[in-house]
C-alpha cells in the first residue's frame, strides 16, 4: 500500500537498531477486510501500539499465569524477537484498549534474527524445506474480559488474509499447556494431552521435531482424562498438527507443544469464513 507509513525498523548489517519493528513484508499489510462488531483489528504501525500489546501480554502471562519474565521494560513482556515481528492487534472500539494480540515472524525477518522463537525450544531441522514460506505465530493472548470467541476468530481471520496476500502457506508455533492443575504444579496434564494428541493429531514423521528441554513424559501420569486448552483445540479444528513431544518452558512454567498448520489444510467451512473461498 502506498499509504503505509515508514517501517519502524531500521536494519544495518542485518541487525535491528530501532525497536519495536515492523518487518520488511509490511508493505503488503492491509487492514482486514471485515471488522466484527465492537472490535477493531489492525497491524501495529507505531511504537506505542506494540507497547500496548506487550503490556497485555505481561498482564496475561505474568499477572494471570505466573510466568517469570525477564524484561527490560517493567510491566511489559519484551524479548529480542519483538524487534523483528509484525504485531496484530484487536481493540475494543468503545475503550480503544488492546484486548487481543499475536506476533508474526516472517521468513525474511527470521533470517535476519537468525532463528524463530520455536528454534530455541525445539530442533526444527526437519522443517528446513518449509522455511521460505513459513511464518511463526507467537505470544497469543486475549484479555480475560473478552474470551468469548469473537476476538480470537478476528485474529485468525486477519492472519489468514495476511498469509494468502503474501503467498505464505505454513504457520508454526509453540502452544502452551499450563503446569498447574487443581492447584498443584504437575506435568501430568500436559503428558496426558500429548498422549491423546499423539494418537489423533500427529504430523507425518518427516515433520517431527525434538524438544531441547523435554517434558519427562515417561515419568508422568499420562492417563488423565483432560481436555486440551481452548487455543489448542481451536488450532486442531483449523487442521493443525502436533510435530512432536512437548518441551518444558521453565520461565512460563508451561509444557509447549510444537504445532504446524498449513493453509491448504484449512477445512472448507473455515476457508469460506476467513477467506471467502
Amino acid at each position: 500500500m502506498n499509504t503505509m507509513q515508514e517501517p519502524l525498523i531500521q536494519v544495518r548489517d542485518s541487525v535491528a537498531v530501532q525497536a519495536p519493528a515492523v518487518a520488511l513484508i509490511s508493505t503488503l499489510i492491509q487492514a482486514p477486510k471485515t471488522q466484527p462488531q465492537g472490535i477493531k483489528v489492525s497491524w501495529a504501525q507505531h511504537h506505542d501500539e506494540v507497547r500496548a500489546a506487550q503490556k497485555l501480554r505481561y498482564d496475561v502471562f505474568a499477572g494471570e499465569m505466573g510466568a517469570r519474565l525477564s524484561t527490560p521494560i517493567a510491566g511489559h513482556d519484551v524479548d529480542l524477537f519483538d524487534n523483528y515481528c509484525e504485531h496484530l492487534l484487536v481493540r475494543d472500539t468503545a475503550s480503544d484498549q488492546v484486548i487481543g494480540t499475536y506476533r508474526v515472524l516472517t521468513p525474511v525477518q527470521a533470517k535476519r534474527v537468525g532463528s524463530t522463537y520455536s528454534d530455541t525450544e525445539f530442533d526444527l531441522t526437519r522443517l528446513r524445506s518449509l522455511r521460505e514460506r513459513m511464518v511463526e505465530l507467537g505470544r497469543s493472548c486475549v484479555h480475560p474480559d473478552h474470551r468469548h470467541g469473537g476476538v480470537i476468530m478476528a485474529l485468525w481471520g486477519a492472519l489468514a488474509e495476511f498469509m494468502t496476500r503474501n503467498q505464505l502457506d505454513t504457520m508454526i508455533g509453540c502452544a502452551s499447556i499450563p503446569m498447574l492443575h487443581n492447584g498443584v504444579v504437575s506435568g501430568d496434564v500436559a503428558a496426558s494431552i500429548w498422549t491423546q494428541l499423539q494418537a489423533t493429531n500427529l504430523a507425518p514423521i518427516e515433520y517431527h521435531v525434538r524438544p531441547r528441554l523435554p517434558l519427562p513424559v515417561e515419568r508422568l501420569d499420562c492417563t488423565l482424562k483432560v481436555e486440551a486448552p481452548a487455543l489448542i483445540k481451536g488450532y486442531l479444528r483449523l487442521g493443525a498438527k502436533v510435530l512432536g513431544a512437548p518441551a518444558w518452558d521453565p520461565d512460563f512454567n508451561t509444557a509447549d507443544l510444537p504445532m504446524l498448520m498449513r493453509i491448504a489444510d484449512l477445512p472448507s467451512r473455515y476457508r469460506k469464513h476467513f477467506l471467502g473461498a
